[in-house]
């Protein structure tokens, strides 16, 4: 590094510890986790009121979608919501609203990819949507989940 003249902050480096956060992510010898605090957030996230407010909620748990089985499906009713003139808060929105708080506080840990072996992909599709589910050796590495235009 003095080679190059690069420097480290001290204040912003850790040594001999079990897990570091990392861009909203918690990476252990267990797996890449979700940060405990996006994820609190968003469990006290209120019912949007405002489109500002879903945008706001799906991008937070749009940035977590891999941890979620059948994410495209669950935020449908919410992402119908963001067309032009359609925000109008319905029972089918507030239960998809709860359902994907529920599931990003059950997100499980996944495991962290090992390129020297091999991956399995199960996949679903019908004619509104497709879904698939990285596995390696039997453990998650991430889920796929979108709804297909007409």
């Amino acid at each position: 590094m003095r080679k190059h003249t690069l420097f480290a902050k001290m204040s912003k480096c850790l040594f001999a510890t079990s897990q570091v956060e990392y861009l909203g992510h918690v990476i252990s010898a267990k797996g890449v986790a979700t940060d405990p605090s996006k994820i609190e957030a968003m469990d006290n996230w209120p019912e949007p009121k405002i489109l500002k407010q879903l945008r706001g909620f799906l991008g937070l748990a749009g940035y977590y979608r891999r941890f979620i089985q059948g994410y495209a499906s669950i935020s449908s009713p919410l992402t119908q919501l963001l067309k032009k003139d359609s925000f109008k808060w319905s029972e089918d929105a507030s239960i998809a609203f709860n359902k994907l708080k529920q599931q990003m506080i059950q997100a499980p840990v996944l495991a962290l990819p090992d390129l020297t072996k091999e991956f399995t992909i199960k996949m679903d599709a019908s004619g509104i949507g497709i879904g698939a589910v990285l596995q390696q050796e039997g453990l998650l590495i991430a889920y796929m989940s979108r709804t297909l235009s007409k």
